[in-house]
């Protein structure tokens, strides 16, 4: 039951998103043909309730414009707006997929361990603004860091991987951590509060991937065949993107620090990818093609 009601949540939400605005009664006549209906209208009390709970559960306010009678959904800033849309695909796809378990063979997903153990625990960590305890096991130690309190300032997901960064208060130093190599989480009775200079999206706006305190944001430019500047146009590659079209090729500039984050995403690229400038830039990536031909 509850999770045919988080489905109706839903379904209220994207109806009213896709077609702009309605009225009660064009609600109602979209609602009836859905799978939730029966085949009856949807009161006027379940509607206000729908309402109230989608306000509290996703911070979406349906609003009715009282000149015309019809119910919107409230524009937020573009970060918001990015972070609902990727939560609502996330609730949609999980029920579609909930209701598809005589296909389940023949669906195949990208596996994200950190999601199913300590994601919640961060998410609650960030919403109560109560610091976290863990163990961790970076890949680059044989042994874990004890007893790690982490005052988390924003959540980000990097190929299928979650990470937290934050406050380190042992350290004094902000840190990101990999949630899938943390152990033995739990919340600190304690709150903290951050920093009102600190701006999330500022301080990871030139970065690519997970490193945000390494390296020097510099003008790159990179050539692509026609072919792959269709995947950078569809799915840019950092926000700071834009690209001068040729006839058989495409230009790609980026704002950005060179990171290792960075570097193997473009090599992973291959010949499709040619790297113009910096010229320091074209030095890390000829370096690392020269160590990798060596290899064979």
């Amino acid at each position: 039951m509850a999770r045919d009601l988080f489905s109706r949540y839903i379904w209220l939400i994207d109806t009213i998103r896709r077609y702009g605005s309605l009225t009660r009664d064009e609600i109602n006549r979209l609602w009836i043909k859905s799978p939730y209906s029966n085949g009856e209208p949807l009161p006027r009390r379940t509607f206000y309730t729908y309402r109230n709970a989608i306000e509290e559960l996703f911070k979406i306010n349906i609003e009715c414009n009282p000149s015309t009678f019809e119910y919107y959904i409230e524009q937020s800033n573009d970060h918001y707006e990015s972070v609902m849309n990727w939560l609502l695909n996330s609730a949609s796809i999980g029920n579609l997929l909930n209701d598809a378990h005589d296909i389940a063979d023949s669906i195949f997903l990208e596996n994200v361990p950190s999601a199913r153990e300590f994601l919640s625990i961060t998410v609650d960590s960030l919403k109560e603004r109560r610091p976290m305890k863990f163990n961790y096991h970076p890949y680059t130690r044989l042994n874990p860091t004890r007893d790690i309190v982490l005052e988390p300032y924003f959540l980000k997901i990097f190929k299928q991987r979650w990470y937290v960064t934050g406050r380190n208060v042992k350290e004094d130093v902000i840190k990101t951590y990999a949630l899938d190599r943390m152990s033995e989480a739990t919340l600190l009775p304690s709150v903290y509060e951050i920093p009102e200079d600190f701006d999330a999206e500022a301080y990871f706006r030139d970065s690519y991937g997970i490193i945000f305190d390494e390296g020097e944001v510099k003008h790159v430019a990179v050539r692509t065949d026609s072919r792959q500047a269709k995947y950078f146009r569809s799915v840019p590659l950092h926000a700071s993107q834009q690209e001068v079209l040729h006839d058989y090729y495409s230009i790609f500039y980026f704002k950005i620090k060179i990171t290792p984050d960075f570097v193997q995403e473009l090599l992973s690229y291959g010949p499709k990818v040619t790297v113009l400038s910096p010229p320091e830039l074209r030095a890390i990536m000829i370096n690392n093609l020269r160590e990798a031909l060596a290899q064979y």
